[in-house]
């Protein structure tokens, strides 16, 4: 058993009683229908930059990526919710006929990009606009601005876990978090040199580094030493100021989960301990047949034999009866 890891270059995300697997332009969505099934699409996604210079410069990237992860994801996840509720599936047709004759014909992509921005918005009002005006009520008992940009940060992370710890109560969230936890264990798996069977990525780890629970930690960690720094007057422009550079916020932690994904040195163990820690939350330990469906979203967009033999040396053992 192989004890290095080696990257692979896939990542994923949790659906509906499914996961999304995605390695460069291709990814697959398998989903565990009603009737016990597993169903499979695979399709290309090339992203907002495809084929441009920005796509390679550090830090930009980043951005570009974090976008691109919203509209996939958005449009993973309601794929899988297509399977669930035959009356909102024929409701949401309806919408899309709709905004089909306002749209000319571009109705999936108006609906999404609208999601995709109203997930932006409410993400910056809860974890950015929220916890300023938190902080800056302390400004009448603390004169030190210094504290008063660490006490944010604090609020910010403390918002988050309350978050994460009172949506694990639902019960699809719980289903969501064990997906996400089987998706995460076929990576796990993979990249430590294993076959990728349901014995081996049941036993494998449900924590990684590359997670967007990690990369959300990253953002809030450096959003603190960023707005540290920020010395302005006005409250608007504070306010306006800490919008305007969460791109930039973006685009580094970007750059930080990256190298997290590629290096397993001492540094950035510690560095990554923080997100590991809450992806303990945000995973759960999934069943077998979460793992079956995680397997096949992989296998749907990625040769994990190639892959084992090219980085760990791996052969796949034939069966004797049909050599002889």
């Amino acid at each position: 058993m192989a004890k290095r890891s080696c990257y692979s270059g896939i990542g994923g995300q949790a659906v509906l009683e499914g996961i999304m697997m995605k390695n460069n332009d291709k990814y697959a969505v398998a989903v565990r229908k009603p009737n016990g099934e597993i169903s499979v699409e695979l399709e290309n996604y090339q992203g907002a930059l495809h084929g441009n210079k920005l796509k390679n410069i550090p830090f930009i990237r980043g951005v570009y990526n974090f976008i691109d992860s919203l509209v996939l994801g958005t449009k993973a996840l309601n794929h899988s919710a297509s399977f669930f509720d035959e009356e909102e599936e024929a409701e949401e047709t309806a919408l899309e006929k709709a905004a089909d004759k306002v749209s000319g014909g571009h109705a999936e992509k108006v609906l999404m990009g609208l999601t995709t921005c109203i997930a932006v918005v409410l993400a910056v009002g809860i974890f950015v606009v929220l916890p300023y005006f938190l902080s800056s009520l302390l400004e009448g008992y603390v004169r030190n601005a210094s504290l008063i940009a660490i006490a944010e940060g604090v609020i910010r992370i403390v918002i988050f876990l309350l978050y994460v710890w009172a949506i694990s109560a639902m019960k699809d969230i719980k289903r969501l978090y064990q997906y996400h936890g089987a998706e995460h264990k076929c990576i796990n798996c993979i990249e430590r040199g294993r076959e990728l069977t349901v014995r081996n990525v049941m036993r494998s780890s449900r924590l990684h580094k590359r997670c967007g629970t990690s990369f959300i930690f990253f953002v809030m960690f450096v959003s603190i030493i960023l707005f540290f720094f920020i010395r302005v007057d006005s409250v608007i422009e504070r306010l306006v100021l800490r919008i305007l550079l969460m791109p930039v916020v973006a685009g580094i932690s970007y750059e930080i989960i990256r190298l997290a994904g590629r290096t397993d040195n001492l540094f950035i163990r510690i560095l990554s301990a923080p997100g590991m820690w809450i992806q303990r939350m945000t995973t759960k330990e999934p069943d077998e047949r979460m793992a079956e469906v995680a397997i096949a979203a992989v296998e749907a967009v990625f040769d994990w034999k190639q892959y084992l033999n090219e980085n760990f040396g791996y052969v796949e053992e034939k069966d004797s009866k049909a050599e002889s």
